[in-house]
């Protein structure tokens, strides 16, 4: 593991030779900006790749061409439904009719790594504990799936008996891509950071999530208070932002690899994140993740974030969840049809 992070460490500021990152008035690395955390890189390097760590420049230039060709055939229908759906739904997820509601990009990370995971080096999640193996939740985008409540999974569901039986982001409660920690996804991969002497806040496109981190040295909560997002604390380690996250909910899983997979829960995870300034238009995000209850070992994810010069909208998700409201509404509905 220390190897690795070596490795990428030297890669990484092999990469910035000569620059020198940008300044804030107490003279940290200013991180401030809109970050821009898409990318079509796995988070898992896939199986067939086995131990290859980097693309050739031949095999990105391939793989991107495969994904634009993708894209451009998913534009292709219309982005409004212009004839009904069968009954029952088709088999699909009921949504975006093309990619014109998608945003996930085009590109992989700029030096080609195979997986977002850098550590353990196989680019593979570690072998769950078998306590991991007994709380892992799996749902479906196109079926209800049994799940044992609470439903950790962001998004899916185990039925429509009451909102609890839904995904957390189908509730509003959380967006299945604004963690902690930050996980690229179909859309809404940015996130504004804000910084001052003492503080640091980090927001969320998706769901307009929110952390305020103090750097002040101050405690932890205590450890029976617990949070969606968990309690984060900052510091500096030479100019590299460190954030140390703990106090999750057991409402929300360990890690979630996927938006319909939850593994473990949140009550005995530890979170260590950094951010680092590369230059003027990139911030290096990493991440370590620590459950010894759920995970066999510590794996470590880096997510190269580019900045961008658009503006960031405001995300509605409660302000006009007709779709939790339709589904529990049409539930009760097809009970009464069934008596």
């Amino acid at each position: 593991m220390a190897l690795t992070a070596l490795v990428f460490t030297l890669l990484a500021a092999g990469s910035v030779a000569g620059q020198t990152p940008p300044r804030a008035a107490d003279g940290r690395p200013d991180l401030q900006g809109i970050w821009d955390f898409r990318t079509m890189t796995p988070l898992q390097r896939p199986t067939d790749l086995g131990d290859k760590e980097f693309l050739t420049q031949e095999e990105a230039a391939a793989q991107e061409a495969q994904i634009a060709g993708r894209r451009a055939r998913l534009l292709e229908p219309s982005e409004v439904r212009t004839e009904p759906l069968p009954a029952g739904g088709g088999g699909r997820a009921v949504g975006g009719y093309n990619d014109f509601w998608l945003d996930y990009g085009t590109t992989i990370v700029g030096d080609r790594r195979t997986s977002l995971i850098i550590d353990p080096p196989d680019g593979r999640l570690p072998p769950l504990t078998s306590e991991g193996e007994a709380l892992r939740q799996v749902g479906s985008l196109v079926e209800d799936l049994p799940i044992a409540l609470p439903v950790r999974v962001r998004s899916a569901g185990t039925g429509a008996d009451r909102p609890e039986d839904r995904g957390l982001a189908e509730r509003c409660l959380v967006g299945f891509n604004s963690g902690p920690p930050m996980m690229p996804s179909g859309y809404n991969n940015n996130m504004q950071l804000f910084q001052t002497a003492d503080t640091v806040v980090i927001l969320n496109e998706m769901v307009h999530d929110l952390r305020v981190i103090p750097l002040d040295g101050r405690p932890h909560l205590p450890e029976h208070v617990r949070q969606w997002a968990g309690s984060s604390r900052g510091h500096w380690e030479g100019d590299t932002l460190v954030v140390e996250t703990t106090n999750l909910t057991d409402k929300i899983g360990s890690f979630d690899p996927s938006a319909t997979t939850a593994l473990g829960t949140g009550l005995t995870v530890s979170l260590t994140e950094r951010f680092s300034r590369q230059d003027e238009n990139t911030l290096l995000y990493e991440y370590t993740v620590d459950d010894p209850v759920i995970f066999t070992r510590p794996f470590t994810v880096a997510v190269p974030m580019r900045r961008s010069d658009e503006p960031m909208y405001e995300y509605a998700c409660h302000e006009g969840n007709y779709g939790l409201l339709n589904i529990l509404t049409g539930a009760r509905v097809a009970e009464v049809e069934s008596r």
